[in-house]
């Protein structure tokens, strides 16, 4: 079940858009390996842990998209929100991680990359350089997921995040963005049932999604 809010926060000019061509593959890609028709390899973790290795430097000023509009309307109308530890997947170089810091005591920055984690130093006082497929974390052992511009790992997921947590879902440029996946198969991707509440926020969209069973 998906609950849409509406719109607050407006959608300014001057919004990035991914070449076409690019962003359907990544889509695609993201699309099937939440859905479990394509598989994770090592291969594969190792060519985008590559990839974002060269961005790293440059990123802040040529990749980010600098607006934090659907996490801030996210952590304000997805509440309420558990108030323990925030595991930040995909943190890169932990451009939101001090927002998230402003909401929650504790966050886990984790990604592929190191040397996005790299350039996060400052920004991300706890980092660890992780696959989200195999987090070295224990069960239920995080209240909250936070999920930016992020595929989606559903067991890995549902595993280690508490049974009463919260995933933040945030794609910052919306249906447009190369990894976009909608608030609906993002809850049926996950194991059990969840439910979820969504908006758009600025040039992308948020859920906050929660399991029932």
């Amino acid at each position: 079940m998906t609950a849409t809010l509406p719109r607050v926060l407006p959608s300014p000019d001057g919004k990035p858009i991914p070449p076409p061509g690019t962003a359907d593959i990544f889509r695609a890609f993201a699309q099937d390996l939440a859905a479990g028709r394509r598989p994770w390899t090592t291969e594969t973790a190792q060519f985008i842990a590559a990839q974002f290795d060269q961005l790293a430097t440059d990123w802040d000023t040529t990749r980010a998209t600098g607006r934090d509009d659907p996490l801030r309307d996210a952590l304000t109308r997805g509440g309420p929100l558990p108030t323990g530890p925030c595991l930040e997947l995909g943190s890169g170089t932990g451009l939101f991680t001090p927002l998230l810091s402003t909401t929650f005591p504790q966050v886990i920055s984790a990604d592929l990359s190191l040397r996005m984690l790299q350039q996060a130093h400052g920004r991300s006082p706890a980092r660890v350089q992780a696959d989200a497929s195999t987090l070295p974390l224990p069960d239920s052992s995080v209240t909250v997921i936070a999920a930016i511009d992020m595929l989606l790992f559903p067991a890995e997921t549902a595993r280690v995040l508490a049974h009463d947590g919260a995933l933040l879902w945030i794609n910052q440029l919306g249906s447009d963005g190369p990894l976009y996946l909608p608030a609906p198969d993002v809850a049926s991707a996950l194991p059990g049932t969840w439910q979820a509440t969504e908006s758009e926020a600025g040039w992308g969209t948020w859920a906050v999604l929660r399991r029932i069973r």
